[in-house]
Order: structure tokens, then C-alpha cells, then sequence
């Protein structure tokens, strides 16, 4: 055995994160660690790599105990964590990212840039990583600073691999090369920890599963000899029947309305788009096709070059989120800890943020008010947390987009922008979210989704456009819509005319 983590144990100020866990992870296995967060799989990460001591319990490495294990340790042992975040310099190069992982303290040496370089540029070409040693990583994407880190792990001899959501930021495209290159360092040998939300990703990857809930082993099986019925069954203890809610809702009148739009800058080029009240429209494509810098334009965060936004039959004018919002717009962000919740604040400024104006008299917030509407709007969408005092970044990943949606709920908006609203989330959480989608649009609100998920883009649309290379290439009625025929315009395999009706 390569790895074996047996009976880990860890409370918080007496909440206990780890009650009684054990994992075991062979050479040359992918496998697969599955739970709703707060199950305690970012605990267990952090004792393994040493960032966190347990109460109880042994890792051992190769039959040895690790004992005192600390960050700088484990590395050395080869133990190295790829995060949904990547933890890169973003203003240093690749290669001196990547030489992090092996200079250690050698403190008064002359660096040797031609070794560094070779050294990048042969881990780099290992992988499969089309990217220059000496570009800044703050240049580069989330793919291709996943793909560093893959490196940076390679460059400090790692035999133990945890992948924490490395796909969670990625398109379908960059998430089929990076399932690629774990399939290579597993037939190199290495053993690959993968947690993840995304359960087909893990149908396709990982050989043995592990569920954790509560704190507590759920069960250990063989990948092949599990169902993902059975997997949700065993993350949240019972039948998850409706994951994928499709309401029948027949579509009112045009609610949005985009002619020719055009970014010179974003490079989203002549869009011609409709969505009706009622009704979800599905925005596909590859990560770079221009679907968040679109959502953005829309929301006055990227200029219109020339084109028509019309709201309700209306022509508008959108140049910053404040014409967006007065104009009936609504827009949660793909990345909800950067740009959709501020972090150190509470729920109750978090949810009341875009709605100051209505909660204010004479200059002045209205204090009594604000919590009366913090405290509604989290009761309507089940937030889970002890008070509307929890600052944000206390909250799990699912709780987080509710307190997103949350503050422009409050603003009854027309029409709704979501940009991968279940990214990074459990499968509890995934289903809270569908459920709130549809609910949203039966009482009439007009929706476009953005979603790297197939599965969640072909359940949850009334119609599904793609887009590739900035221009909308093709719109699918739901019943029409197809994995393979999506793909194939998302390519760009038949970009000569759009396809579909608007």
C-alpha cells in the first residue's frame, strides 16, 4: 500500500470535523474521495499534507508512520496537493513556480536560470503543456496554471497526488486533457487522491471511491461496482430523487432581448439572442468562447462596441452594473469568492449589498430593515448557517451562491444571469440550486445559464445556445439538443452560420 491514512480524528473548538476516518491509496490508483461539503474531506487533505495535526489516529507512507508531520515534511515524502485554486506566484514565471518545489532552503546559491528553464520546459513537455517557461502565471489560464502545478509537483518527485476540484474552473475541453495526464501518472505509478463533485468525471477517472459523511467513513467501493444513485445515497444517507427538477413551464413574452451585440475588446462578436420570460436558455461552450465576457457585457462590466440590449420590448442602455440593475438585470459571477461574496463580511451585508439605496433614509441604513430582508431572503433559500451575523467565508461552497443570489433576489430582477452556479458545490447543495432555478422561472423570471456541465446544461434548458470564438454559432430547443451536436459547434466544426432559430 502506498498510502493508508487509518481512524484520523479532529474537532474544532469541539465540532468534530473527523470523527473516525481511514483511506487507503495503492500505487498506480486514482482514487476517488466523494462527500457533501462539511463531510470533512478538506479536513483530511490537511492532515495529510501536514497543515493541520489530528487529535487521533496514523498516516503511514510506503508501511512507515509519518510521525510530526508538517507541510515542508510531507513534501519531502512526496506528498503534494493540487488545489481548485491554484497556489502559484502570479507574478513570478513557470519556471521559477515551478522551481519552488525543489530549491528548499539552499539559501546563498547562485540561481542557475539555464537548469531552471530546461528543467520547466522538459516537465512542461512531459504533460502534454503547451506553455513557456518564462511566462508570468498571472498571464496564463485556470487550465494552464492547473497543468503548472501538475509540473511543480512532478519537479518535487511527488508519489502521492491530491487533487482537490482540478476541474471544478475547467471547460470540457482543458478537463479531457487534465483526465489525460492523471491517467499518465497513474501508469507511471503514482497514486492519485481525486476529490470532486462532478460524479461522471469520476465514473471516467478513478478506480476505487471513498464516501465520507459526517465526519465519518460512509463506504469503500470499487468504482465499477457503484452506480451514482448509490453514491448520493451513501454522500447525504438517503435517495436523491430529483437531482435534475425540470419544471414544464410555458414561456410569456420576450423578457431579453440582444441584437448584434458587439465587444471589441472581449471580442464577442454579433450576438443575436432571445429569452423569454419563463424561460432558461442555456449558454454552452468552451472555456474562452466568450460566454462569461457576453454575461458581462450585459451586466456593463465589459463595453459594447455597437448592438441593441432591449429589457421587456425596451431599448437599453447598459455602460456599469448600475445601469444593468435599474435596467432589471441580475448577475452572479462564476467565481463567488472573488467576485460574488465578500468574504469577511456577514450574511446580512453580503445579501444586502446591491440593494442600499432602497434600505437607506436621508444617507443613512436603516439597520432594523437591512436584517429584516437579510433574514427573509435567507429562510427562502434554506440558507444553512447560525445567524445572518456568519461571516461569509465560514459559510460551505452551496451557502455561498445562495447569499450571491440572494443579493440580487432582492433586487427582483427581470431577467437572471447565472455563470456556473454549481461549481465547486456538493450534490445536496447542486439539487437546493436546480430546485430555486425552476422555481424562479415558473414565477416568471427570464434565465440564462452558463455551465461547463453538459449534464446540468441539457436537464435544466428550455433551449441551449453555443458559442465559440465570441460569436454565437447555434441554438437547440431542449428536445433537439445532443452531447455530440453541442461539442461540434462549441469546436468551431461549423462556425459558417448559426444554426437553430433565435
Amino acid at each position: 500500500m502506498l498510502l493508508e491514512a487509518n481512524g484520523i480524528r479532529k474537532s474544532y473548538d469541539g465540532v468534530k470535523a473527523l470523527i473516525s476516518v481511514s483511506v487507503e491509496l495503492r500505487a498506480g490508483e486514482v482514487h476517488a474521495l466523494v462527500g457533501e461539503n462539511g463531510a470533512g474531506k478538506s479536513t483530511l487533505i490537511k492532515v495529510l499534507t501536514g497543515a493541520v495535526q489530528p487529535d487521533g489516529g496514523e498516516i503511514r507512507l510506503h508501511d512507515q508512520l509519518i510521525e510530526h508531520n508538517n507541510p515542508a515534511k510531507a513534501r519531502d515524502l512526496g506528498i503534494s496537493a493540487i488545489y481548485q485554486q491554484p497556489a502559484l506566484f502570479p507574478h513570478l514565471s513557470v519556471a521559477e513556480n515551478i522551481a519552488i518545489a525543489n530549491d528548499g532552503n539552499k539559501l546563498w546559491q547562485k540561481v542557475d536560470w539555464p537548469r531552471r528553464t530546461a528543467q520547466a520546459t522538459r516537465l512542461l513537455q512531459q504533460i502534454g503543456a503547451r506553455i513557456s517557461p518564462g511566462a508570468l502565471v498571472s498571464s496564463l489560464s485556470m487550465a494552464e496554471q492547473q497543468l503548472v502545478e501538475i509540473a511543480k509537483a512532478l519537479a518535487a518527485n511527488a508519489s502521492v497526488l491530491i487533487m482537490d476540484e482540478p476541474t471544478a474552473s475547467l471547460g470540457q475541453q482543458d478537463t479531457g486533457h487534465l483526465l489525460r495526464i492523471v491517467r499518465e501518472l497513474r501508469a507511471r505509478g503514482a497514486g492519485i487522491l481525486y476529490i470532486s463533485h462532478r460524479l461522471e468525471e469520476l465514473f471516467e477517472i478513478a478506480d476505487r471511491v471513498t464516501v465520507l459523511r459526517d465526519g465519518n467513513n460512509a463506504g469503500t467501493c470499487e468504482m465499477a461496482a457503484v452506480t451514482s444513485r448509490e453514491l448520493i445515497r451513501m454522500m447525504v444517507g438517503r435517495e436523491l430523487e430529483t437531482l435534475y427538477p425540470k419544471l414544464e413551464i410555458k414561456p410569456g413574452k420576450v423578457a431579453l432581448e440582444l441584437r448584434s451585440v458587439y465587444c471589441q475588446r472581449s471580442k464577442v462578436k454579433n450576438v443575436n439572442l432571445a429569452v423569454r420570460s419563463g424561460e432558461i436558455v442555456g449558454l454552452a461552450g468552451l472555456v474562452g468562447s466568450g460566454r462569461t465576457q457576453l454575461a458581462e457585457a450585459l451586466f456593463g462590466l465589459e463595453t459594447i462596441s455597437h448592438g441593441s440590449i432591449y429589457v421587456d420590448g425596451s431599448l437599453v442602455e447598459i455602460r456599469s452594473p448600475r445601469d444593468a440593475t435599474q435596467a432589471g438585470l441580475a448577475y452572479v459571477p462564476e467565481d463567488r469568492r472573488r467576485h460574488g461574496v465578500i468574504l469577511e463580511m456577514p450574511i446580512r451585508s453580503n445579501v444586502t449589498l446591491a440593494s442600499l439605496d432602497k434600505l437607506s433614509k436621508n444617507g443613512m441604513l436603516q439597520k432594523r430593515a437591512e436584517r429584516d430582508i437579510a433574514r427573509e431572503f435567507t429562510e427562502r433559500l434554506h440558507l444553512k448557517a447560525p445567524s445572518i451575523e456568519t461571516p461569509a467565508k465560514d459559510l460551505s461552497g452551496g451557502n455561498q451562491q445562495k447569499v450571491a443570489l440572494a443579493r440580487w433576489l432582492i433586487t427582483k430582477p427581470r431577467v437572471l444571469i447565472l455563470d456556473e452556479p454549481t461549481q465547486g458545490i456538493d450534490v445536496r447543495a447542486k439539487s437546493e440550486i436546480y430546485h430555486l432555478i425552476g422555481a424562479l422561472a415558473e414565477k416568471g423570471m427570464a434565465i440564462l445559464l452558463i455551465s461547463s456541465e453538459m449534464s446540468e446544461i441539457l436537464a435544466l434548458s428550455d433551449r441551449i445556445a453555443v458559442m465559440s470564438k465570441g460569436a454565437l454559432v447555434g441554438i437547440f430547443d431542449r428536445q433537439d439538443a445532443s452531447p455530440d451536436e453541442i461539442l461540434k459547434l462549441a469546436l468551431g466544426q461549423n462556425d459558417s452560420e448559426v444554426r437553430g432559430r433565435n
